[in-house]
């Protein structure tokens, strides 16, 4: 027992222990310091005010730091470039081709994000919605650049069965 009654160390092994460590500041309650001293969360539980966002995993530099801005970020450039590419080409009248190309651009990014383990600004939530989100987005606009009409070049029959079953002529 310790001097005041309690179980624990002596009031003079506290005064020693607490002269090699210096006085850290906790700024919220649910802080604690890590190895290095300084505050860290401790808890899943988001704070009340957001002073800083987090880099979703993979969004670092997609080449070495000592790389130009534009190559550090090759991967957004690139499907940014390919969509570019298929805007231009939609605009020229050749509407399938070009939608073709746009789609195919988000289905790279996809791909990009799957296996690349650094992607730049490609990665813009957790890397599963990112594949999700590009995959899903992209295979819907090269199937509906398919079925476009004129003559598609991709026919499904339950489609058009579905057409005259909710269309009433």
């Amino acid at each position: 027992m310790s001097a005041d009654g309690g179980v624990g160390k002596t009031r003079d092994t506290e005064d020693r222990d607490t002269e090699d460590v210096e006085e850290i500041e906790v700024r919220d309650p649910v802080s604690a310091p890590d190895a290095e001293g300084k505050p860290r969360r401790t808890t899943r539980r988001f704070p009340l005010f957001t002073r800083d966002t987090a880099r979703p995993e993979g969004g670092g530099r997609a080449a070495s730091g000592d790389a130009p801005a534009p190559a550090r970020q090759w991967p957004v450039l690139l499907v940014l470039g390919l969509v570019a590419v298929g805007l231009l080409i939609t605009a020229l009248d050749v509407f399938r081709v070009g939608t073709l190309v746009i789609g195919s651009a988000l289905l790279a990014g996809a791909v990009l994000r799957w296996l690349l383990p650094s992607v730049g600004m490609l990665a813009v939530r957790s890397r599963f919605t990112d594949i999700v989100t590009y995959g899903v987005l992209g295979l819907v606009i090269v199937l509906l650049a398919l079925m476009a009409q004129p003559d598609p070049w991709l026919r499904i029959p339950f489609l058009k069965d579905a057409l005259h079953f909710t269309v009433d002529s």
